[in-house]
């Protein structure tokens, strides 16, 4: 049973990153990222903030001037902005697409810095995975997109947030870690203001996009969290990949996108090499 919860958990996760990330999409059309992210930033710290104060805990914590902290909020910081810009700049779809890399370049830097086996077979499995982001990318094709490497770059942040929250001290709550990683999108968002267009005052559309795309990161945080701790890891974790569906389905409707068959063949590749590299990284023999 709590497998089953674990599973729809991170289902009703990556639906709801799914959401924010078309939320956030909408709001780029008429936005600068720099201010969404300022914006968005703002509003979910203040919901995590609460939720602080209700579990009766501060809101600031000596363990946030930790190395694994500090490195944990840069990467976050560029993970979020270059991610970001990605579904701002190209179909939502290749950015989701190529997002789901992003276990299979934690599963290399656990070996790097974490001293981690990892066997011929996951290797390989990761070797595919790459193999299927060039897919999508197509370098030197006539259909490359230059501002797909954001989405690169973003894959590469997250993956260094997760390595440094694995190294982050356990004393740390679900509402310190939101209300940090929150306040590193008003970083990024800062970061990024002075090189794009002047900020500007939303319509109503916008800030509803704005608002909706809190709330769902909010629940998609919380939900992540959960299914994380819920089950065995080695059933629940695959579930993530539900993101890319959920993510073309929403490009597809919402945007009219139209991924091509590149796009489709490297999105499997992905799925398929980082379902394996997950399911081998939690069985108790080598890989």
């Amino acid at each position: 049973m709590d497998t089953l919860r674990g599973s729809l958990l991170m289902v009703l996760a990556m639906a709801a990153f799914a959401l924010e990330d078309m939320f956030i999409k909408s709001a780029a059309q008429s936005l600068p990222v720099g201010q969404i992210l300022i914006l968005f930033g703002m509003g979910g710290m203040a919901i995590f903030a609460i939720m602080a104060r209700a579990q009766g805990q501060r809101l600031w914590s000596p363990v946030f001037r930790t190395r694994a902290l500090v490195v944990r909020s840069i990467a976050e910081v560029a993970g979020r902005l270059c991610y970001t810009l990605a579904i701002a700049l190209t179909p939502l779809s290749s950015a989701s697409a190529i997002l789901q890399a992003t276990p299979l370049v934690v599963s290399a830097g656990a070996v790097v810095f974490f001293n981690e086996h990892v066997g011929l077979r996951r290797w390989l499995a990761i070797g595919a995975g790459f193999i299927g982001v060039l897919m999508i990318l197509r370098p030197g094709a006539s259909g490359f997109e230059l501002a797909s490497l954001f989405a690169v770059a973003g894959t590469l942040g997250f993956a260094g947030r997760d390595l440094a929250t694995r190294a982050a001290p356990v004393g740390l709550s679900n509402a310190h870690l939101g209300l940090a990683g929150f306040a590193m999108l008003v970083v990024a968002g800062l970061i990024a203001q002075p090189f794009g267009a002047p900020m500007v005052m939303p319509d109503v559309t916008t800030w509803l996009a704005l608002g909706a795309a809190t709330l769902v990161g909010v629940v998609a945080y919380q939900a992540l969290t959960g299914a994380m701790r819920t089950g065995e890891i080695s059933v629940v974790a695959p579930f993530r990949y539900t993101r890319l569906i959920f993510a073309m389905v929403l490009g597809v409707v919402v945007f009219h996108e139209r991924p091509d068959l590149w796009t489709l063949i490297g999105s499997t590749v992905i799925v398929v090499s980082g379902g394996f590299t997950l399911l081998r990284s939690n069985r108790r023999q080598p890989a």
